[in-house]
């Protein structure tokens, strides 16, 4: 007999486990609820007939799966729903109050869209999905005046013919990264570096993301993963402040032994990180970020002698502490549109 499996490499989630019985959760019906569970992971050759499931609903047409979409080229894209209006009210209120204006700091907004709204012309002909660039343009009106907000959606639209979204994955790729940096270095009034300041290396081609685990759709071409790295030595001190681990690098290449690539970036998400290089200036960057912004940070280790990285998911400590103990200069608050609207 063989044993329960804890995680699924192809779905990257830990599968349900035994529930411990228990009368109250019987009467109230959380054990067979939760046994039903446990049975459909457990089951014998799962991930076999998972495939099996996905080849045949392929045939048949099937082009949408637990909200991802089987576009064209390859590409697996993510449903966007609108968001109800109190959700929407409350976002616009949370980045309006996150930092006091009283503080004298630059404060950035970048709301970045997906590849289901760049990359729209890729969907299945009449596949119900929400404008990104609705929301995108009503939070750029509904933030605060002392906010400026960074619209990436007309840079990345021009480069759609571009490599700039996985295609099996709900982030963008490297290059979609630098060509927002772009964007938001300019509009600091800083110069952008040319792409002829990095080395620019394929470090994997069997790169298989979040969406092609949580479709189901299987028989897709893999992903490659580029890395943008400085040509000249910057110096890079990382330090995982509640962890209380330093390293000299922004990545962790052990990652690429994992299911989870991306997280060869700042190796995944942290409450709170500090980034020092030797960058010769004494600029101070705040960043309070989703994971999208992993991918970008590297190419700020080159204009910003410190860079602080919150995640809100995982910070429970106040913002402006941080900004006033560390005399932070600018914030640039960076998400994603489809993770900003979720409840």
């Amino acid at each position: 007999m063989t044993s329960d499996k804890v995680f699924s490499e192809s779905e990257n989630r830990v599968l349900e486990q035994v529930p411990r019985f228990s009368i109250s959760q019987l009467m109230d019906g959380r054990f067979t609820t939760n046994y039903e569970k446990y049975i459909s992971d457990q089951f014998p050759l799962r991930d076999f007939w998972i495939g099996v499931k996905s080849t045949i609903e392929k045939v048949l047409g099937k082009k949408e799966n637990n909200q991802v979409y089987l576009a064209r080229d390859g590409y697996l894209m993510e449903k966007f729903e609108d968001p109800d209006k109190g959700i929407f009210k409350s976002k616009v209120d949370r980045i309006n109050s996150l930092i006091s204006d009283s503080l004298d700091i630059d404060k950035y907004f970048m709301l970045i869209p997906n590849s289901v709204k760049v990359l729209e012309n890729k969907l299945p002909p009449y596949a119900p999905n929400g404008d990104q660039l609705v929301y995108i343009n009503k939070m750029k009106k509904s933030v605060n005046k002392d906010i400026k907000f960074i619209n990436v959606y007309d840079t990345l639209y021009s480069h759609k013919d571009e490599y700039i979204f996985y295609r099996t994955d709900h982030h963008w790729t490297t290059k979609g990264a630098y060509l927002a940096y772009k964007q938001l270095i300019t509009n600091m009034g800083i110069k952008p570096h040319k792409e002829d300041y990095f080395n620019i290396d394929k470090i994997t081609d069997d790169f298989y993301g979040s969406l092609y685990s949580k479709s189901g759709f299987r028989n897709i071409e893999p992903d490659t993963i580029q890395l943008y790295r400085p040509k000249k030595d910057e110096g890079i001190r990382v330090e995982y402040v509640n962890e209380k681990k330093v390293i000299d690098s922004i990545y962790n290449l052990d990652n690429l032994r994992k299911k989870d690539k991306y997280t060869i970036f700042l190796d995944g998400n942290y409450p709170l990180i500090k980034i020092n290089s030797n960058i010769d200036n004494k600029e101070k960057l705040l960043i309070i970020k989703d994971s999208y912004a992993n991918s970008m940070i590297p190419f700020l280790t080159g204009h910003f002698n410190e860079i602080y990285v919150v995640d809100l998911r995982y910070y429970d400590d106040n913002i402006e502490p941080l900004i006033k103990n560390n005399k932070i200069d600018s914030v640039l608050i960076l998400y994603n549109v489809k993770t900003f609207f979720m409840n």
